[in-house]
């Protein structure tokens, strides 16, 4: 018999989203292999070379094109050197605190635009 006043776990929170509406949609995306450990809240970009998805703010590829996409929802290991893509669940939609986001280099409009056009709007986290 388990007691019932045994702390059994606890919550934390990342402030990562913002609210509820948009809902925040998962997916499953291709993450290119050897970016090493990428963490929850990193802001991906697909490659228009291999379809694969990046940090954004990663140095371009010849003949490549980097486009703001989506979130990743949780972290993952990429590994190291090249290898094929490991699949990783990201937020394709919702609505995320600005502050909160991980990227190579800062966010642009036209970063914000894209991902704004896909159904990710951002905003800026109050701390309490």
């Amino acid at each position: 018999m388990s007691r019932l006043d045994e702390n059994l776990g606890s919550v934390s929170f990342d402030n990562l989203i913002n609210q509820n509406t948009p809902e925040a949609d998962v997916f499953t995306v291709p993450l290119r292999a050897g970016q090493g450990i990428v963490t929850r809240g990193t802001v991906l970009a697909l490659s228009s070379g291999d379809n694969a998805m990046v940090i954004l703010g990663t140095t371009v590829g010849t003949n490549e094109t980097l486009t703001a996409n989506c979130i990743l929802a949780q972290d993952v290991d990429t590994g190291e050197g090249t290898g094929d893509p490991v699949n990783a669940l990201a937020y394709r939609t919702g609505h995320f605190n600005r502050n909160k986001l991980t990227v190579k280099t800062a966010l642009t409009k036209v970063d914000e635009e894209n991902l704004r056009k896909g159904g990710i709007l951002l905003d800026d986290a109050v701390t309490l």
